[in-house]
Formats: structure tokens, C-alpha cells, sequence
């Protein structure tokens, strides 16, 4: 670390430790030339996520728009915000996990509606319903079928 008055490249930590909130941590180091002291901080560098929407168009990732999608599947349901956030932090967290720097909207929504089959049932069909835009009611009940026979193989 270049000293911040001397220019001088050589310098030693003198104390570390956490932020407040946990997401850098606060470096005193000492210049070995003029030995003056200055702070750095040190944190995580973050690679923004590109989402390729179904059009080809891109644009940055907003966990805030799958929260919105969430609720709207969960009004009136037994499933409380905190869960809401936890499926969103989920799926976040898998799609920082898997480095990839572009995903496609049709993953986000597959990661959603994976969990939030396990989270309510009522709640995974009508996002399914807005996010597959099923056609007619042939394969709004393909999907039905589809739950209803998940539910057989979890009560053998």
C-alpha cells in the first residue's frame, strides 16, 4: 500500500478490524518512511449481475422486482415477509454463486418458482400463471396436474 503522504510503498497494518456492518474491514496502517498513519478500508469487490430479458434486451438485476412478483403471488396467503425476503436472498445468493455474469430471466423465475413451490402451493401456481402466461386453461391445468401429482409422490 502506497503511503498517502510520503508516496512511499512500503507501509505496515497497524490495526484491523470489521466495519459496523460487517461488509468491510477498517485497515490503520504506519508508513516504515515518514510514519505517518492513515485508514483504508477493505471489502468484497461485487460483479453486477446482467439480465437477458426474454425480448434479448439487458439490463442490471433488481432483487427488488422478484420481491414485488413474490408478493404479489403471496397476497392474502399464510406466508409472512420474512420468508418473502429469505426466498429473494436465496435465489440472490445462487445467482452470485454461480459467477456467471448474465442470466436469463427465464432462470430467475425458475430458481423462484422452485421455492416457492416448497413455500405455498397457491402462491407458486400464480406466479407460474403470470411467468409461464399460460395460453389457455389446457395448460393452466397441464401445470395443475403437474402439482397435484408432486403431491401424490410426497404422501406414498
Amino acid at each position: 500500500m502506497k503511503c498517502r503522504f510520503c508516496q512511499h510503498n512500503d507501509c505496515r497494518v497497524v490495526d484491523s478490524r470489521p466495519t459496523d456492518d460487517g461488509m468491510a474491514i477498517r485497515r490503520r496502517r504506519e508508513c516504515t518512511n515518514c510514519g505517518k498513519r492513515f485508514t483504508t478500508y477493505e471489502k468484497v469487490e461485487e460483479m453486477p449481475i446482467i439480465v437477458v430479458k426474454r425480448d434479448g434486451t439487458r439490463e442490471n438485476f433488481d432483487s427488488s422486482k422478484i420481491l414485488r412478483g413474490i408478493r404479489k403471488s403471496c397476497e392474502k396467503r399464510p406466508v409472512s415477509a420474512a420468508e418473502m425476503d429469505a426466498l429473494v436472498e436465496d435465489v440472490e445468493r445462487e445467482l452470485n454463486n454461480s459467477l456467471e455474469q448474465e442470466v436469463t430471466t427465464i432462470r430467475i423465475g425458475e430458481l423462484v418458482m422452485s421455492r416457492l413451490k416448497k413455500l405455498d402451493e397457491v402462491a407458486y401456481v400464480r406466479f407460474a400463471s403470470v411467468y409461464r402466461s399460460f395460453k389457455d386453461i389446457n395448460t393452466f391445468m397441464e401445470e395443475l396436474k403437474k402439482l397435484l401429482g408432486d403431491g401424490d409422490d410426497k404422501q406414498s
